[in-house]
C-alpha cells in the first residue's frame, strides 16, 4: 500500500539553501532533485518553447513523461533564453543569490554565456558551482561531448558488464549519470562545508567517466601487480565465493550471496552438505574463490530441485542473505518497500496519482521529502522574477520578447 505524499518536512536539512539548475536530461537534474528532497529550493532553468528534453523521454502520460515526475520534484521552472542576453542577465542575477550552481553544460558554454565562474563569484563569492560534464573542466577531451553510457564505456564499467560469450551490455539505468549527480551532490555539502568555515565559494568539478571509474574497486591494482584486466563474468565476480543467480526447479534463478565465511557455514548447513561446511580448503574465500565454479555447480544442484520459495525459506532460516530477482511489479507488492515509504503518490495535474520513489537516505531528526512532482514549463517564471524585483509590465515585456516563458494558469 502506497503512502500518501507529506509536505516536505519544515525546517528540512537543506532550508534556506537557494539552487540554481542549469542544463538538462539526467546528471545535472538529479543532483540538483537530491538537494531539493532534503529541503533546498530548486530554480529549473528551461529553455521557451521546448523545456528539458526529459520531459519527452520513455513514456509520456498527459503529453509528459511520468519520469519527469521523479527528476522534477519539488522544483521551480523557469522558462529563460539563455543564448539572449537579456536572458544570460537574468541567469547571472539568480546566480548572485544562489548559494549553488548545478550545470552540465558542454565546458565552455557557460563561459561564452559570460557565466564563468570568476565572473559569478565576484557578485557572489560564496557561490558553488557544480559542474558536471562527460570528461571534467580540464585535459585534452574537455571540450568533448559526453553521455552518461560513454563514460560508463571509459570508466570501464560496460567492458565488465555481461557475459562473456556476448558484447558488452550496459546496466539498464543511467548509472553513469547518477554516479555523477551523486559525487555532486557530496562535492556540493563539502564545498558548503569549506564555505562555512573560509566564507569562499568553489568550483566542483564531477566528470562522468571518473565517477564511474571511482567504483571500480580493486580493477586498477589488480592491472597494476598482476595484470589482470577484468572481463565479462556473467552474474559471479570471480575470486568472491559464493554469490551468484542459482537456478531454482521452475527455471526462475534466485540470488544467494554467501561469501562471507561464517555465512558459507550456514549455507552449507542449510543444504545438508557437512562436508562442504566442514571442508578446512573452503573455510575462507580465497580457498572457495579457487574452486567456485565447481561450488556453484553444488549449490545449484541443491537449488535446482527446490522451488524459490523452498530455497528462500531455507535461506532465511539460516540466515543466508537471498532474494529473488525482482521486477518492478514485485517492488511494488513488497511490505519492506512499503514499511519504508519508498513507493509513494503524489497528485497529477490533470487528474490521478502517480505511484513514485520515495527519499533516500532516511534521516532521523530532518528527513527528506516532496510536495509535488515536476513543474510544467515556466510555471514558476513570474513568481522568480518578481522574488528578483521584476514588475508585472516588466515581465510581460520579456514574455512577448520570447526571452522568458510563462506557463498558462
Amino acid at each position: 500500500m502506497s503512502d500518501a505524499p507529506a509536505p516536505l518536512p519544515a525546517p528540512g536539512a537543506l532550508a534556506g539553501l537557494r539552487v540554481l539548475e542549469l542544463g538538462a536530461l539526467i546528471a545535472g537534474p538529479f543532483c540538483a532533485k537530491l538537494l531539493g528532497e532534503f529541503g533546498a529550493d530548486v530554480v529549473k532553468i528551461e529553455p521557451p518553447g521546448q523545456g528539458d528534453p526529459l520531459r519527452k523521454w520513455r513514456y509520456l502520460k498527459d503529453g509528459t513523461s511520468v519520469w519527469w515526475h521523479v527528476q522534477s520534484r519539488n522544483k521551480r521552472s523557469v522558462g529563460l533564453d539563455l543564448r539572449k542576453p537579456e536572458g544570460q542577465a537574468i541567469a547571472r542575477e539568480l546566480a548572485s543569490r544562489a548559494d549553488i550552481l548545478v550545470e552540465n553544460f558542454r565546458p565552455g558554454t557557460l563561459e561564452g554565456w559570460g557565466m564563468d565562474y570568476a565572473t559569478l563569484a565576484r557578485a557572489n563569492p560564496g557561490l558553488v558551482m557544480v559542474r558536471i560534464s562527460g570528461y571534467g573542466q580540464t585535459g585534452p577531451y574537455a571540450s568533448r561531448p559526453g553521455f552518461g553510457v560513454i563514460g560508463e564505456a571509459m570508466g570501464g564499467l560496460r567492458h565488465v558488464t555481461g557475459t562473456p560469450d556476448r558484447p558488452p551490455s550496459r546496466v539498464g539505468v543511467s548509472i553513469g549519470d547518477t554516479l555523477s549527480a551523486l559525487y555532486g551532490v557530496i562535492g556540493a555539502l563539502t564545498a558548503l562545508e569549506h564555505r562555512r568555515r573560509t566564507g569562499h565559494g568553489q568550483v566542483v568539478d564531477v566528470a562522468l567517466h571518473e565517477s564511474v571509474f571511482s567504483v571500480m574497486e580493486s580493477m586498477l591494482p589488480e592491472f597494476d601487480a598482476f595484470g589482470a584486466v577484468r572481463e565479462r563474468t556473467g552474474s559471479i565476480l570471480p575470486g568472491i565465493a559464493p554469490t551468484s543467480a542459482y537456478r531454482c526447479s521452475d527455471g526462475s534463478y534466485v540470488l544467494i550471496a554467501a561469501n562471507g565465511d561464517s555465512i558459507f557455514r550456514r549455507l552449507a548447513a542449510a543444504m545438508g552438505r557437512d562436508d562442504l561446511a566442514n571442508d578446512a580448503s573452503l573455510a575462507h574465500n580465497d580457498g572457495r574463490g579457487a574452486r567456485q565454479a565447481w561450488l556453484d555447480g553444488e549449490i545449484e544442484a541443491w537449488t535446482s530441485a527446490r522451488s524459490p520459495s523452498e530455497v528462500l525459506d531455507a535461506m532465511a532460516r539460516a540466515e543466508v542473505p537471498a532474494s529473488r530477482i525482482y521486477t518492478v511489479r514485485d517492488i511494488v507488492a513488497d511490505p519492506q518497500y512499503a514499511a519504508r515509504g519508498m513507493i509513494r503518490e503524489i497528485a497529477l495535474a490533470g487528474g490521478g496519482t502517480l505511484k513514485v520513489p520515495g527519499v533516500v537516505p532516511k534521516l532521523s531528526a530532518t528527513p527528506g521529502g516532496f510536495a509535488r512532482g515536476g513543474p510544467r514549463l515556466g510555471e514558476h517564471t513570474r513568481e522568480v522574477l518578481r522574488e528578483l524585483g521584476y514588475a508585472d509590465d516588466a515581465i510581460d515585456a520579456l514574455s512577448r520578447r520570447g526571452v522568458i516563458e510563462i506557463a498558462a494558469s
